[in-house]
């Protein structure tokens, strides 16, 4: 398949030599033979000659050069190439006239002179549009190259962020999760073996695929019940909960532990601090092309204590990084000592 390069050459050249055959078919005494002729031989001649320039582009890497280093090098290269444009022009017209018509009005060198100077003056002028769009060209190349490059760094390092903020955030629930199991060991040590047997369950669930950065609700929400079911063994009957969830959004892809952070923050901050405990209401829903999920908590809302939370500082940053400023995170106090967290996540 032919290169976007060579395309351009063949019809460029192509459309300027029918273009003057055109010019000569209008003139009157036009053959078709010789027109033909005169069109293969042009666009194989001038394809040629640019391309000896492109040939001592790539050579000399002419292509990486600088906007200003190139008008140096076009100046004396239109020049060069202008004449050489002129003499292999002059020597295809005379030969063409030698062939076709045996006995030429003038001499080699007369017909140099005579026709010179106007076929300089049109090789200046192709030559110079040549190198101009040969250089915007290979200009432009370089920088949709320099963007792509640019574009797949900044990649590399939100995946590296991400990363590191995962590799955070699994030992931060997983030392809230030992310390609910520490409290229960004393107290209970059947929930507490019940306890160890959720949190092996959280760890195979996926809780350490430090690979994958988001999840299906479905699999989040199972995450969110098992550490549900762990927290109540250790608040007993003080901790409340209720799930809602559009069965439509169970396979829509969110950010991996982003309920569960939720759900952890609520607890911790929230119903654990109330003397006779309190709930824990999850609703999951479609808001015109987002992800709508909530979590609303018995509570007070402390918002300078919030902001220095590893997880919710966690969750706010990863939320950037994925989705730019499509996503949004809010923490608000409602009412009757009720904290609301709420998630807008575009359907991607």
């Amino acid at each position: 398949m032919l290169s976007l390069y060579w395309k351009c050459q063949i019809i460029g050249w192509s459309v300027a030599s029918l273009y003057w055959g055109y010019a000569g078919f209008l003139s009157g005494n036009f053959d078709f033979l010789i027109g033909s002729l005169q069109f293969i031989t042009d666009v194989a001649i001038y394809i040629g000659l640019t391309n000896i320039y492109h040939k001592l582009a790539l050579k000399n890497n002419w292509r990486n050069l600088g906007f200003n280093q190139i008008l140096k090098l076009m100046i004396p290269a239109v020049f060069v190439m202008g004449v050489a444009y002129t003499i292999v022009t002059l020597l295809k017209t005379y030969l063409f006239r030698y062939w076709f018509f045996p006995v030429p009005s003038q001499s080699l060198l007369l017909f140099f002179k005579s026709g010179g100077l106007n076929i300089f003056i049109a090789g200046i002028r192709l030559m110079s549009i040549w190198l101009l769009a040969y250089h915007l060209y290979q200009y432009a190349q370089r920088e949709i190259a320099i963007t792509k490059e640019n574009a797949r760094l900044v990649m590399i390092n939100k995946d590296t962020q991400l990363h590191n903020l995962s590799a955070q955030l699994n030992p931060h629930f997983l030392f809230n999760s030992l310390n609910t199991i520490k409290a229960l060991v004393l107290e209970n040590p059947k929930d507490a073996r019940r306890a160890i047997d959720l949190l092996s369950d959280l760890l195979r669930s996926g809780l350490y695929n430090k690979d994958n950065m988001q999840t299906i609700v479905s699999d989040e929400i199972n995450l969110v019940k098992d550490y549900l079911e762990l927290e109540k063994l250790r608040m007993e009957g003080r901790l409340q909960q209720d799930i809602a969830i559009d069965p439509l959004l169970m396979s829509f892809i969110i950010p991996r532990l982003s309920i569960q952070t939720l759900v952890e923050n609520a607890i911790k901050h929230g119903v654990a601090r109330q003397k006779d405990g309190g709930f824990v209401y999850i609703e999951i829903k479609k808001d015109n092309d987002q992800i709508s999920i909530s979590v609303k908590n018995t509570g007070q809302f402390n918002g300078k204590e919030s902001s220095h939370g590893i997880g919710l500082k966690n969750l706010s940053e990863r939320l950037r990084l994925q989705y730019g400023g499509l996503a949004k995170f809010t923490i608000t106090e409602q009412p009757k000592g009720v904290v609301l967290a709420s998630l807008l996540i575009p359907i991607l």
